[in-house]
């Protein structure tokens, strides 16, 4: 009982540590930059925009703040804990800790079907800055991709042919891209390649709304079946015996990962890394694979992850912007490397 008592402590603390981190690295976020903007005047441009304090500091620094970095920042929150948590999906369905959004091809077909709208101008009607006809081709790239490969992991019983597979469907939709932006016009080329880079930056309070009002459901939904997902992880014999439907179970997952790494893909285009190293680094962290643990564990590792690696992008070549992605994988790569051949990680 005091073991038990005292790995509980453990982990609230860590939690509690984790939170910490995440709050000083959103704060940093809004306050660095071109503009330098204290602590005490972010704090008070905030609480002037929501409870409505007289004094709020000068109007340049008030707009930076709540329409430039703040919105931003949230972005970056709700996008790292997105894609950590996604990939946390795939490598529990595959049992496999190495597949993720990326590796997988499900950025590939997101940005395929991205280009489509962007290059090849199948609005439907709709405008192409339009965030739901982004959002709504990023995921209808990513659910077909995930869809295509699922059929195969039905007739494919090696993890390993499997995962080649999914790097061979990403590069078949990498080709596809690459041949749309070879008669794309030069105005539409030059915002797509910006895109395919990665970046929070310019996100909107509309975007953030559109992040929020998927992103934090399916987060929260991956919560409630827990239980389901430590029952698989044993076996699917074992998850049946538990009265676990396997094939309605199936759909849940790919169409919560889909959601999840379309949605972010969508607005800040293909970010590498995040998807496979939050999970890593939660499970060597909390030392379990009980996902009551491991999911708010790698939602909270994914935001910090990348809000920092956001900051990293904006600032180390200040004012030249690097792509969020080369910063994740230039970072995150070495860290995880490291750190499995310290400790190898269990599923």
């Amino acid at each position: 009982m005091e073991f038990i008592k005292g790995r509980g402590t453990r982990y609230f603390f860590l939690f509690v540590l984790l939170l910490a981190v995440l709050l000083c690295s959103f704060l940093l976020n809004i306050s660095l930059g071109s503009v330098k903007i204290s602590f005490a005047e972010v704090t008070k441009i905030i609480l002037h925009k929501f409870i409505l304090l007289q004094d709020a500091g000068g109007a340049v620094n008030e707009a930076v703040v709540w329409k430039i970095r703040l919105p931003r920042a949230i972005a970056t929150v709700l996008g790292g804990a997105a894609l950590a948590v996604s990939g946390l999906l795939l490598q529990i369905f595959f049992r496999n800790p190495i597949v993720g959004p990326y590796v997988l091809g499900i950025s590939s077909g997101a940005t395929l079907f991205v280009g489509l709208v962007v290059l090849a101008g199948l609005t439907f009607g709709f405008g192409v800055g339009s965030p739901f006809l982004l959002f709504g081709a990023a995921f209808l790239g990513s659910l077909i991709v995930m869809a295509l490969v699922l059929v195969i992991a039905n007739k494919v019983k090696s993890v390993v042919t499997l995962l080649v597979i999914g790097l061979m469907v990403g590069y078949l939709c990498s080709a596809v891209t690459s041949l749309l932006m070879a008669f794309a016009q030069k105005e539409q080329l030059h915002g797509f390649v910006m895109w395919t880079l990665g970046s929070f930056a310019g996100f909107t309070w509309k975007q953030v709304f559109v992040v929020a009002v998927i992103g934090i459901p399916c987060l929260l939904g991956t919560l409630l079946i827990c239980k389901p997902l430590n029952a698989l992880l044993l076996s699917e014999d074992y998850a049946k015996s538990m009265g676990v439907s396997i094939k309605t179970f199936r759909v849940v997952i790919v169409v919560l990962s889909s959601l999840l790494a379309g949605l972010i893909t969508a607005f800040a285009g293909p970010v590498a890394f995040i998807g496979q190293a939050g999970p890593h680094i939660s499970r060597l962290l909390f030392g379990t694979s009980d996902n009551r643990l491991l999911i708010p564990g790698t939602v909270l590792l994914g935001a910090i992850i990348t809000s920092l690696c956001d900051l990293a992008a904006r600032m180390l070549y200040n004012p030249v912007e690097l792509p969020i992605s080369a910063v994740t994988s230039f970072f995150g790569a070495p860290i995880v490397i490291y750190l499995i051949l310290k400790r190898r990680t269990l599923m």
